[in-house]
């Protein structure tokens, strides 16, 4: 990958009004329903970290929106064709509009983590300094994630659409219905591991870390799966 590839490939998405929403959404929806939460004091009391971040919820499908639609536009009116025109190592294309993704969210995702953990600590004075350190760092960890996942899922179905009509359906109901009948198989899904390192407490197999690792296992296999097809399938 180099670095011509992908100031191309970041010109493509700043330039995109949706994609500088999608940013601004991540951050505004994260804090604003966080806030929100601190009027369950019954939650706070069980959970004061997750009360703190329980934004995060609602912010990643900005992020998630954000992934696909950096993915998807290549796929409109052959646009593909002529990124790969440019740069005809795939692999090399591929790389440099991951990185393009990763690094605005990474960013943003900080900044929400920064903001979130300050409002958190604002109103939930039990927080400990290490755990709002843990819940930012988390929170811009966790978001980047999800939003490579999404991208590595678009690769696949070459549909945007495609993308958000399995991600966010899951992400909102079918993830919780199965957390709720199926155990310890549940908190191995890409959702519901990676936000243990959100929860002052956890009760399931993976830790704060070890949950942020399964997520990550899964991003990579998501991209991995969209390499396999962007090479396979022609533009």
């Amino acid at each position: 990958m180099t670095v011509p590839v992908l100031h191309a490939e970041w010109i493509k998405i700043r330039t995109l009004r949706s994609q500088a929403g999608a940013l601004c959404a991540i951050l505004l929806a994260t804090v604003a329903f966080s806030a929100l939460a601190g009027f369950d004091t019954e939650g706070a009391d069980s959970d004061p970290l997750f009360s703190a971040f329980f934004g995060v919820t609602f912010g990643q499908i900005a992020a998630i929106a954000f992934g696909t639609t950096a993915v998807s536009i290549e796929f409109q009116g052959g646009a593909l064709r002529l990124s790969l025109a440019a740069v005809p190592r795939r692999g090399r294309w591929f790389a440099a509009k991951l990185t393009a993704i990763a690094l605005p969210v990474l960013a943003v995702g900080l900044a929400t983590g920064l903001a979130t953990a300050a409002v958190g600590s604002a109103r939930l004075p039990e927080l400990s300094t290490a755990e709002c350190l843990r819940g930012m760092l988390g929170c811009a960890l966790y978001l980047t994630l999800m939003a490579l996942l999404a991208a590595g899922l678009t690769t696949v179905l070459r549909s945007g659409v495609a993308a958000l009509g399995i991600l966010v359906p899951f992400l909102l109901i079918v993830s919780f219905v199965v957390g709720d009948l199926s155990g310890n198989a549940a908190d191995l899904l890409p959702d519901r591991a990676g936000q243990v390192v959100l929860h002052s407490r956890w009760d399931g197999t993976p830790g704060p870390w070890t949950g942020l690792a399964v997520t990550a296992l899964w991003t990579a296999a998501a991209i991995t799966a969209g390499a396999w097809r962007l090479r396979r399938r022609d533009a």
